[in-house]
């Protein structure tokens, strides 16, 4: 039946080009009159009230970004309107396509009714404002998603399909697979079958798992404390046994740094292990303590989206109704803890640096004595202890306070990774650079050419390209290294398409690649035999 003589206008789909969703919305409805959303619309024109249960599968279906449903709210008085759907009839097709995105999300999916609400009111009040918590903690940490940890060395690497796969050294059973043996060959740990993990963390000796369900396995050194030293913890666990002590708790990322770990529950809350004495992290207890306690001070009532752990310090990515924001606790030497002093922090104290630079924080990295944030502008930021030019701006000297690493202002970054004096920077293009110390060839920027001048271990001050990563025709999406001031470094990078590259030291077997006799690291990047897409 022809549309114009039935009186009624028919819905016919095509074949749409592909651009962005913001643009298409605009381009299609905003620049029209706003009495078209309400039914009152000219021949042929498509009337959106009667049609809310179709326009709310769309902002479903096409998972807008927050800011995009914010900025349908305030552009059309259509989406702010209660839309008179289940389960809340009294919210707007934008604040219900929010809530639907949060829904698909594997972490809120368990959560009661009341955990909900709690964790509504907790971010503003507003399921846009959760859905931006929630995408922000799977973004900075890649969690669900396949990944690496270039441990102090051993190595983890997850799947994305949750299959966790060891190698390195293993005196203290950090392997999981049973055994104390040194392994190079990856080997998935067969005693998890069945168990989805989506991050994993590790430390000296050490290595924590969180499963899709929040629960926690542990093995390696039987201590949440200092490792190194082996103050705690003299029992060996050489297969993943679940953490009691944190049953009651639903996590989603931990973080082991220098004599404490830390883990994020999926409300948002921090709570540390172990170093927890009142001039420390804010705790009313013992050095020694093994139950986990939450972080008091500013961020008790602040949802947390990331957590990153250097020596003595903890950086906290937070999530406000305002935008992002950064805190840190701890050690302050070296100015690590970017106040503008080198003094500690016993509680949790916002870095206000980034008010002052215009940057909305997104990602946040913690090295062994300097951090490192990714603006939402791409913008990179370094700040601690500048030895061997690891801070990027051309010397070596300490900044207490973020400063932008100028040589990366014509790089839009998306990710940064620190560990002890060295910093990669992933770019939007998918270009890896990097900058600080070049021992143990972890830099990725040994070339014939260094080799023939016998200058492979050479410091990096200036931001590099790493050519060796860019010849390999791979768009990089993560790059993890050793984080420990006790170990050689070695680095991985991990490719959009789920291949795995290494290089750096390898003399553990911790580069995942066999090694040549007397051959104790690899200074060009080669791949690991496994698939983590």
């Amino acid at each position: 039946m022809d549309a114009s003589t039935s009186g009624t206008s028919s819905v016919q789909y095509h074949n749409i080009a592909e651009q962005p969703i913001a643009a298409t919305i605009v381009n299609s409805t905003f620049q029209r009159q706003v009495r078209h959303c309400f039914g009152n619309a000219t021949p042929g024109e498509f009337p959106l009230s009667a049609n809310p249960s179709i326009v709310l599968h769309v902002l479903t279906g096409c998972n807008l970004d927050p800011q995009d449903l914010a900025t349908l709210e305030a552009t059309c008085s259509f989406f702010r309107q209660p839309a008179n759907f289940a389960p809340d009839n009294e919210l707007s097709l934008a604040e219900l396509a929010a809530l639907d995105m949060c829904r698909k999300r594997a972490i809120f999916k368990p959560m009661t009714q009341e955990q909900c609400h709690d964790l509504k009111q907790k971010c503003g009040g507003s399921w846009k404002l959760v859905l931006r918590f929630l995408l922000a903690g799977e973004a900075c940490s890649r969690r669900e998603k396949s990944h690496a940890v270039a441990g102090p060395g051993h190595s983890i690497a997850v799947s994305s399909k949750g299959v966790v796969y060891s190698f390195g050294s293993n005196s203290s059973g950090q392997l999981g697979n049973g055994t104390t043996e040194e392994e190079w060959r990856p080997h998935p740990i067969r005693s998890l079958q069945g168990v989805r993990v989506i991050q994993a963390a590790v430390g000296a000796g050490r290595t924590m798992l969180i499963s899709d369900t929040g629960k926690v396995y542990a093995f390696g050194k039987e201590s949440f404390g200092e490792a190194e030293y082996g103050v705690q913890g003299s029992k060996v666990v050489t297969t993943p046994q679940l953490v009691e002590s944190l049953k009651d708790i639903f996590v989603v990322q931990a973080a082991i740094g220098n004599f404490f770990t830390a883990v994020l529950s999926r409300e948002g809350r921090v709570y540390t292990f172990s170093w927890g004495n009142e001039i420390k992290l804010g705790h009313q207890t013992e050095q020694a303590d093994l139950e986990p306690r939450p972080l008091l001070g500013a961020l008790e009532n602040i949802p947390v989206v990331q957590i990153a752990a250097g020596y003595c310090y903890l950086l906290a990515l937070a999530c406000q109704p305002s935008g992002m924001s950064v805190y840190s606790v701890g050690c302050g030497l070296g100015g690590k803890l970017g106040h503008g002093t080198r003094t500690d922090e016993k509680v949790p104290r916002l870095i206000e640096q980034f008010q002052t630079l215009n940057i909305q924080p997104a990602v946040v990295a913690a090295g062994a004595w300097h951090a490192a944030v990714v603006g939402k502008d791409g913008r990179v930021c370094t700040w601690g202890w500048g030895r061997y030019g690891c801070l990027g701006h051309g010397n070596e000297d300490c900044e207490s306070a973020p400063k932008v690493v100028e040589a990366l202002s014509n790089v839009k970054a998306v990710y940064v990774a620190t560990g002890d004096y060295t910093t990669f920077v992933v770019s939007d293009d998918g270009n890896v650079y990097s900058f600080g110390c070049g021992e143990s060839s972890s830099l990725g920027h040994n070339t014939a050419a260094a080799e023939a001048q016998g200058n492979r271990h050479s410091n990096v001050l200036f931001p590099e390209v790493v050519t060796t990563l860019k010849q390999l025709n791979e768009r990089v999406v993560q790059i993890s290294l050793t984080n420990s001031i006790y170990w050689n470094a070695h680095t991985f990078a991990l490719t959009e398409s789920g291949k795995l590259y290494a290089f750096g030291a390898g003399d553990k077997g911790q580069l995942g690649v066999e090694l040549s006799v007397n051959q104790t690291e690899r200074a060009i990047p080669e791949r690991v035999d496994i698939d983590l897409s």
